[in-house]
């Protein structure tokens, strides 16, 4: 199960931050079927536009990982505003205060699932996405090698001696990094994502120390897998 991601920092002698991720090799760039999904976008028609909405929502999704999808509104007027969703698939649910999508599916999910709108209400108008479809795969082929430098110091400057490995994480977005997987050993310095499906895929990773503590998080990397 995809862990959430939290940034966190060491406490006491052990505060530091995790030197910088290291640009991503791509030894490892399997391609995975179809491409990535346009973005769609949508407004009312007539001279008296004020509410948008748009956004580029995942074209596949990984049975067994989190999907997530939030489209972009513009909304000058300021209004309240609800969300709701056509033909979304049963596995997946729409936050109607915000219009993000979100839901895991499962190896019985596995197919293709078409006409999905999220429309948004505000205003006194209406309007919604251009339809799009998201197809649930069992497997993937794109995939990113990460690099990163060990760290030596705590940010106090002082030699960091209890280092007990990393942790990677990953997802569609650089701010909502879903997946995650820790790696008890703190000579490894190269890690691939695999299972990857066509999108622009963000990466980060922390530093481990002993007594369960964690670092910020490193730069985030980022990786398009047509």
């Amino acid at each position: 199960m995809p862990v959430k991601a939290v940034s966190r920092f060491f406490q006491g002698s052990g505060k530091r931050k995790l030197a910088a991720l290291a640009v991503i090799a791509m030894l490892a760039a399997g391609c995975g079927d179809g491409e990535e999904t346009a973005a769609v976008s949508s407004s009312p028609g007539g001279g008296g536009i004020t509410l948008s909405i748009s956004g580029t929502p995942p074209s596949q999704i990984l049975q067994d990982t989190q999907f997530t999808y939030t489209p972009t509104v513009s909304n000058p007027s300021g209004a309240s505003l609800t969300f709701s969703a056509t033909n979304l698939p049963g596995w997946a649910t729409i936050n109607p205060s915000t219009g993000r999508v979100t839901g895991t599916p499962t190896a019985a999910d596995v197919g293709m699932y078409s006409g999905i709108r999220v429309t948004v209400s505000g205003g006194g108008e209406s309007v919604s996405t251009p339809s799009f479809s998201v197809q649930v795969v069992p497997t993937a082929t794109g995939a990113a090698t990460l690099t990163w430098l060990p760290p030596t110091q705590n940010t106090d400057g002082s030699p960091l001696t209890n280092l007990v490995g990393y942790r990677v994480y990953w997802g569609l977005s650089p701010s909502d990094l879903t997946n995650s997987i820790t790696l008890n050993n703190p000579g490894i310095t190269i890690y691939v994502v695999d299972q990857l499906t066509p999108a622009t895929w963000y990466f980060a990773t922390t530093a481990l120390a002993s007594g369960g503590l964690e670092s910020g998080f490193s730069n985030i990397a980022s990786k398009t897998v047509m």
